[in-house]
This record gives C-alpha cells, structure tokens and sequence, in this order.
C-alpha cells in the first residue's frame, strides 16, 4: 500500500504544479494561434500542377484538405521548443480530428482543443484544476477592477490582484490616495486624490483628510510647504533650492558663482576666482588681455578659458622638455631647436 505524501510536501510542490499547469495552457494557446496563423498564410493555396479537377473531386477541396492540415501542423511549433512539440505529438489525432469531423460544429479551436477536450485551459473568467468562477464572478472577475490569478488556465487560486486606485478581497474599495466616485455590490469607480491629500473625500486640496508629507494644513485646505523660504537652506553651499510641488530640488550654481541664490551667473553670492562683478553679473577676466602678461615666458602663447587661461606654443611649434621647439618638416627631418617669433606687447 502507497504511504500519503506528507502534507509539508503537498504544500511545496502545489506551486511548481499550478506553474506546470499555467505552461501547458500558455502552450495551447501558442498552438491554437500559430495553427490560425497556418490556416490565413494557406487561405489561397491549392494543389499544384496535376489533373486539378481529378483532385478536388477525389481528394477534396485543398481547403479542408489533409493536405493543408499537414502543411499547417509542421509549422506549429519551432524545433526547439519542446513543450509545443510535445504537445502536438500527444494529440496530434484530436487536431485531426477537429479538422475532418468537427471544425464545422465548434469553429473555436482553442475552446474545443484546450478547454474542453485536453483540458489544460479554462474559459475567460474561471480558474483551476475546476474551471471555478473568479472572483466577482467570470463575466467580470475582480469586479473589472483588477486581474484573477490563473484566470483562463488550470493555475491559480482566484485571487484578485487589484488595478491601481483599487484594494480589498473584491476590489471594491478605494486605495489609500483614492476616493469613492460610484459604489454598489457588483461595481466601485475610484477617483485620485489631489496631490497634497493622504487620504480625501474629494478631488480639491480642500477635500484631504490628511496632508502629505511636504503639504501643510491652511485653513480649510492643504497648501505646498516651500522648503526654499525657510531661515536654513537645504542645500549645498554650491546649490540652490528650487521649490516645487509638495518637495523641492537642489540645483547647481554657475559656474562663476562662489556660492548663489538662485540660476545664471546673475544670482551669484560671489564670483568665483577668474570672474568679476559687471552689471551685476559675475563674468569671466581675460587674463590674456591685462597689461602684465599672464604667461611667465615670453615664447608662449595666451589662450583665454572660462575662469582662467592657458599658455601654449605659438603655431608651428610644439612642447617639448619645457621648451617650444619648432614641428619637423615634411621631408622627415627632426625638428630643430628655434626661437619662436617676437610677440607682439598686447
């Protein structure tokens, strides 16, 4: 006499049955699709060369042909899918048969095949080993506020999983942030809150219950709280505050600014080293411009950057070993050691 599976092991291997179970009926499905997809790519085909008056009359029409049934079933699955092929091998004859016997009377291949003949799948709105209503029952499971678990497989327990803005065993009732438009015991329409509002009975900040966390209550409603007014500056000493709705964000300054109040070197604290404050702005120095020369040796070049400036070779030369010497010629020669030309005093 077999010995029970203990209950411990039932309950670990229900999970890996009902994924097993929600496999087959997925790959049912495929089958069903891939064979419509055969039976529109064949449509206007026919049998080819040969006597085909002969054939239509003795073999029949290509379109309910063994012929086509044949053509379509080869390209069902893809050879490495071995599930699909698997499947096919297993009921190749219900295929057949439908096809020769039965199309006529149940067209819905996937009904007939997969739901009521092998019995991998279940019709729209049941569940399970079964086929058990969903809940809310399986003309609109979950009261068409959210998915059934295993809907239209042998998976599954029928739970609801509830559409955004629903929650409950039903998904009737309203989530948090959400507020009741239309409730009865078949249907519940839930509306967002405003922005500022927890919790609300109405569409307005002046309808929260409660105020989110960055709103603030202000007579009869919830009102942004500006972080960028308060006395202490959230942010870094090279960052402004930039308030927005119920938060606020940390931007950073220009860059000619040491510090800022707000965007564009024109809200500056203080410029940075390299600019000056003209017109209340804060704006780059060309150092390569003032009457003392910014590069220290005489055979470079000052070349102005944003904040600050670099001293290059002149054209026609290159540094090397800290001194400018001129590039080689085109003949291949090396380079000879030259003075650079006079500069001209700026």
């Amino acid at each position: 006499m077999r010995r029970p599976l203990p209950l411990l092991l039932l309950l670990l291997l229900l999970p890996a049955s009902f994924a097993a179970a929600a496999k087959k009926c997925q790959t049912c499905k495929d089958i069903v699709h891939r064979f419509n997809q055969g039976l529109v790519e064949t449509a206007k085909k026919n049998f080819g060369g040969g006597n085909t008056a002969w054939e239509e009359k003795t073999l029949s029409k290509y379109e309910s042909s063994e012929i086509r049934l044949v053509e379509i079933i080869e390209k069902l699955c893809d050879s490495s899918n071995f599930e699909c092929n698997n499947m096919v091998e297993e009921h190749e004859e219900h295929i057949e048969k439908w096809w020769f016997k039965m199309k006529k009377k149940y067209p819905d291949l996937l009904k007939w095949l997969c739901v009521e003949t092998i019995e991998v799948c279940c019709p729209p709105g049941t569940y399970g080993p079964d086929c058990l209503a969903c809940v809310g029952g399986s003309e609109r499971p979950c009261h068409g506020n959210g998915l059934c678990d295993g809907e239209g497989s042998r998976d599954g327990d029928g739970s609801c999983s509830c559409s955004l803005g629903y929650s409950g065993t039903f998904c009737l009732d309203c989530a948090d942030g959400y507020f009741s438009t239309l409730r009865n015991s078949t249907h519940a329409v839930c509306t967002a809150c405003h922005q500022a509002c927890t919790a609300c009975t109405g569409s307005t900040n002046k309808d929260c219950k409660e105020c989110r966390v960055g709103w603030i209550k202000n007579e009869d409603a919830c009102i942004d709280v500006d972080e960028c007014s308060e006395e202490t500056n959230p942010c870094k000493e090279d960052r402004f505050c930039l308030n927005t709705d119920g938060s606020y964000s940390c931007r950073a300054c220009d860059s000619s600014c040491s510090g800022c109040t707000g965007e564009g070197p024109g809200r500056c604290k203080e410029c940075r080293g390299g600019y000056t404050l003209e017109d209340g702005k804060c704006v780059d120095i060309d150092e390569c411009s003032q009457a003392e020369k910014a590069c220290g040796k005489a055979d470079r070049d000052c070349v102005n950057t944003p904040g600050s400036y670099t001293c290059v070779c002149p054209v026609g030369f290159e540094e090397k070993d800290g001194s400018c010497l001129a590039t080689a010629k085109a003949d291949g020669e090396e380079a000879e050691a030259a003075e650079p030309p006079p500069r001209e005093d700026l």
